[in-house]
């Protein structure tokens, strides 16, 4: 091993240090993120983190692989200064790779929670009868965040919606309970 060192010089033992505890840290995010855990909570305050190039992971990503870049490079005889373009080339390579998964990911993923205000204006079927000028309650089958639901609806129409009859969502009431029409 410290042939090895020798033979890399100086040059290359700067690469070594940076290379060695960034790859170390490197893992132990990994790790942490394995386990559930997030090690850029700070980057997700308002719940849609959108593109971030700047981030702990991205960083560390960054010094990970321009470490190793620039000891394979000088292992294999090349100039400090294209040493130097090539490792910084590969590591912000890698810093927006990081940041393009994790963006990736973060779109990928939903909350599950239905928000009822999104069913506004969305098209369904009345499944049970809804009375009209809401003296009671019906229930329609309804396409909400993209799922097929069953929810409470009433009218304000003077006639009864029947089952079957295509409606559209116009407001909540209560904000929980479905203000339908009926389409003609």
């Amino acid at each position: 091993m410290s042939e090895w060192l020798g033979s890399v010089g100086a040059y290359g033992q700067v690469y070594l240090w940076i290379a060695i505890p960034a790859t170390a840290i490197l893992v132990i995010l990994l790790i942490i993120n394995f386990i559930g855990g997030d090690a850029d909570a700070d980057a997700d305050l308002d719940g849609d983190i959108g593109f971030q190039f700047l981030t702990l992971k991205n960083m560390v990503g960054f010094f990970t692989i321009f470490g190793w870049t620039g000891l394979v490079c000088i292992e294999n005889g090349l100039t400090n200064g294209v040493t130097i373009l090539i490792s910084l080339i590969a590591g912000l390579a890698m810093m927006f790779l990081l940041a393009a998964i994790y963006y990736g990911m973060s779109k990928a993923t939903e909350s599950g929670t239905l928000v009822m205000t999104n069913a506004i204006g969305n098209m369904g079927e009345a499944y049970l009868p809804i009375p009209p000028r809401r003296t009671g309650y019906g229930k329609v089958q309804i396409r909400v965040q993209g799922s097929l639901r069953e929810l409470e609806a009433v009218t304000d129409s003077d006639e009864e919606i029947k089952t079957g009859a295509l409606v559209t969502v116009e407001d909540l009431v209560n904000g929980e309970i479905l203000l339908v029409k009926a389409n003609k």
